[in-house]
């Protein structure tokens, strides 16, 4: 058997781009279809003529792709290999549809580590490498993949100071993840959205993350003119918190924020419920964790990512994720939407003669966690945290007529 064709993608459908599955005629079908679409999208009018022209162009030239190569970097071993398992399901669901190839490079999380990452996806010819859950295996590596033109994109690391460095030393870096304010923004909109009128209350469970959480929420709703009705520091890991609860009831509060993790807001709801203290509970991305030891109440909110496909694939991969009796979980959609975006902006820059970097930028992707763009500053234009609903045995999103 011959070599598999390398596949452009978009949205839902797979265009064949090999002279081997498809002729002339109907690649620049395809590839017509595409670029006019991001003809139609792209404000600039400058890069209208260049897609014009380059539509055009494509009539007239024997359609062909070099096969695509990409760098997956993820943990194998140790305490984040769970971790590295749902980035690498997620690349191979879409690498395979698409006939990608695929090297996986493993990465231990080690200071210093970063030069012979990069080092290894140059070796390996890759166009560009997703993954990379750790900071360590960054620092150090991008200005070798900066030399070479090779794109990075992050699923997990949110430490803002790399990115800093990164647009100021014009390292193709690009963050699939939310930055380190992003979740403190979101949590901010909603309670200023949804409960202006009500009584609130900000809760810590005393840990930093938890406190600085609450902190910026606070500082938000303070500068909108929200002063919180209650606010106070629990004791995390306890059995019951039927007196914070009481608490919470007696300042008047109907609205709660939890900055702690989740078998603690599970408690909280649970006690208030036992109370008949109707109480709305709302916590942060730490809720996305095992439904144990005590089990979520019905209607608790969270503000998350989505674990749920989404776009026109959605049924498909759904489907397809069913048969295989995976999860989609943790890293798995955003592995999975990072090979798809690339796939389209390889097809992009090939066609219109950029470098990838640039085909990454202002450019709206179809993927599996709905539309993405990555701005000027390589970050997602668009907060990717949602308001989400606990029910029955999933947090599902709320939606957009009551958010």
């Amino acid at each position: 058997m011959g070599r598999k064709p390398y596949l452009f993608h978009n949205g839902g459908a797979v265009f064949p781009s090999s002279p081997q599955i498809g002729r002339k005629a109907s690649v620049s079908n395809c590839l017509s279809f595409r670029l006019g679409w991001l003809a139609a999208i792209w404000n600039p009018p400058m890069k209208r003529i260049l897609l014009t022209g380059v539509v055009a162009a494509l009539a007239h030239f024997p359609a062909f792709a070099e096969p695509l190569t990409l760098a997956v970097v993820a943990p194998k071993a140790g305490l984040f290999d769970a971790l590295g398992e749902q980035v690498r399901q997620g690349a191979h669901l879409a690498a395979d549809r698409l006939s990608i190839s695929l090297v996986e490079i493993e990465e231990t999380c080690t200071d210093g580590s970063g030069p012979a990452i990069a080092e290894q996806i140059v070796k390996a010819g890759a166009k560009a490498a997703i993954g990379f859950l750790c900071s360590e295996s960054l620092v150090g590596g991008l200005p070798e993949l900066g030399q070479a033109g090779i794109p990075a994109i992050t699923l997990s690391v949110r430490w803002k100071g790399l990115m800093e460095d990164a647009n100021k030393e014009k390292w193709p870096f690009f963050r699939l993840a939310p930055d380190s304010d992003s979740e403190a923004e979101k949590l901010s909109e909603v309670i200023l959205r949804d409960w202006a009128g009500d009584a609130v209350a900000l809760l810590d469970d005393g840990t930093i993350r938890g406190r600085e959480l609450t902190d910026a929420i606070r500082g938000s709703l303070e500068e909108s003119g929200l002063k919180p009705a209650f606010t106070d520091t629990f004791r995390p890991g306890q059995e019951q918190q039927l007196t914070l609860v009481r608490r919470l009831q007696k300042a008047g509060a109907t609205r709660v924020f939890v900055g702690g993790d989740r078998n603690d807001v599970a408690i909280i709801a649970r006690d208030a419920k036992a109370e008949k203290f109707a109480l709305t509970v709302l916590g942060g991305d730490a809720m996305r964790a095992a439904d144990e030891p005590v089990p979520l109440e019905d209607g608790v909110l969270a503000v998350g990512l989505e674990e749920t496909p989404q776009g026109p694939t959605a049924g498909q991969l759904t489907a397809e994720l069913a048969a295989k009796k995976i999860a989609a979980e943790g890293y798995l959609l955003p592995a999975h939407a990072s090979v798809t975006i690339l796939a389209d902006a390889v097809g992009i820059s090939s066609a219109m003669g950029t470098p990838l970097p640039d085909a990454l930028v202002a450019t709206p992707f179809e993927t599996a966690i709905g539309p993405l763009t990555f701005g000027d500053d390589h970050e997602l234009t668009e907060n990717p945290y949602r308001l989400l609903e606990w029910k029955g045995e999933a947090f599902v999103p709320v939606p957009d007529r009551t958010q």
